[in-house]
């Protein structure tokens, strides 16, 4: 058995907003706080980054037209005692998706990793 950490983007919708940073603040609450409602608390949610088609240089994945925002996000959970990696993207597909219902979300990268004693 092994463990693995699974980072998944989201696409995040938020209505309503006044620039990037109102539409990234409220994106991260809201994920964190469904999240916190399913007691998975250990998901990491943080803004996901786009390379400039010019320059190759890393933004936030925040588009806002009309007041309205998609906001990319990357959340990253730990599985434990998987069979292999596409195991590890199932479960955590499952766990993450259970509590964020009507939210795409795409597995973007999965690492093997050996877990402390304390974990």
């Amino acid at each position: 058995m092994s463990d693995y950490l699974v980072a998944m983007e989201a696409a995040w919708l938020v209505r309503d907003v006044e620039g990037v940073d109102d539409a990234i603040g409220v994106a991260v609450s809201e994920a964190g706080k469904r999240l916190n409602q399913k007691d998975l608390e250990y998901v990491e949610v943080d803004v996901g980054a786009t390379p400039c088609p010019a320059c190759g240089e890393p933004f936030d994945s925040v588009f806002v037209a009309a007041d309205t925002a998609l906001v990319g996000l990357v959340l990253e959970i730990k599985v434990f005692n998987v069979e292999g990696q596409e195991h590890a993207q199932r479960v955590a597909k499952k766990e993450v998706g259970g509590a964020l219902r009507d939210v795409p979300l795409k597995v973007i990268e999965t690492i093997e990793f050996e877990a402390d004693s304390d974990e």
